[in-house]
């Protein structure tokens, strides 16, 4: 359990402090900044997954709790880790670049909370496909398939709520000065209930095919 709360840990700082340095001044990236946020969480799910399945994302680990592939001490330990290892990332950017943004950013929260629902749900129905499900076990893509998820989601949605789909980086948002409190208990409900959508559609509907075949021809 220590092993996978470290690795938790590990990978939602990267993740928390790369979104930090390509979207604060001075050092922006601009349109360019979601290529860098994607491959760090990409990289980070690979170094990563064989060992905590490589969430960095409470949302991402509620699906897979309701999934029925983490127990309810992996979600604690794992919500508890990822959120410190979120507010630590943001502070070490804020040191990096010598303090935030003076004025918090506006936004429309109505449509953000709608933005984070539809990419927080698409993200972890794309985990919960290629991360869990048996057809696909073993497969080298599913890294990949995870970080371009994220990387759509920033360009679909970046400019309605900031493209977060993830609790801890809102924690990290909110540390950076990015959002303020509210904003970020109101995105906190959106991106829950997305990833439990996405992990309830992928059991109702079996999707995981975890029973075993019964329709096999009998043998001679």
């Amino acid at each position: 359990m220590t092993r996978k709360l470290v690795v938790e840990a590990i990978g939602t700082f990267f993740l928390v402090f790369t979104i930090g340095q390509v979207s604060l001044d001075p050092g922006a990236s601009g349109a360019l900044g979601p290529w860098a946020i994607a491959a760090v969480y990409m990289v980070m799910v690979y170094a990563g997954g064989h060992i905590s399945g490589a969430h960095y994302n409470p949302a991402v680990t509620l699906a897979v709790f309701i999934r029925g592939k983490a127990s309810v001490h992996e979600l604690i330990g794992y919500w508890v880790f990822q959120a410190v290892a979120a507010a630590v990332a943001g502070s070490v950017v804020l040191w990096l670049k010598g303090g935030g943004p003076l004025t918090v950013p506006s936004m429309d929260l109505t449509r953000a909370v709608a933005g984070e629902f539809v990419f927080t749900f698409a993200l972890a129905y794309v985990v919960l496909n290629v991360a869990t499900a048996r057809d696909v076990e073993g497969n080298s893509y599913y890294g990949l398939a995870i970080g371009f998820t994220v990387l759509a989601g920033a360009y679909a949605i970046g400019g309605l709520s900031g493209g977060h789909f993830n609790p801890a980086v809102s924690v990290g948002a909110l540390v950076m000065g990015m959002i303020g409190p509210a904003d970020a208990i109101v995105l906190f409900l959106p991106q829950l209930a997305g990833a439990a959508a996405a992990a309830l559609v992928f059991k109702v509907f079996d999707l995981g095919n975890d029973k075993p075949e019964t329709d096999a021809p009998a043998p001679d």
